[in-house]
């Protein structure tokens, strides 16, 4: 995942379509269009959106 990438995650049961807009290491802030707020940041954790798999390795 890198900044820029379109991604789906779930929001209220529903699958979201975002845009990544900032990639820290636990934590992802995404770009969301809702119906009456268009480029909405929604912060969440790496774990949320994909399950962990694209955690950076500190070798």
């Amino acid at each position: 995942m890198k900044v820029g990438d379109k991604i789906k995650f779930d929001f209220a049961g529903k699958k979201k379509e975002a845009v990544v807009d900032k990639l820290f290491a636990n934590s992802v802030y995404l770009k969301v269009d809702f119906d009456k707020d268009k480029q909405k940041t929604v912060k969440r954790k790496l774990s949320q959106v994909d399950g962990g798999k694209a955690k950076k390795s500190k070798k």
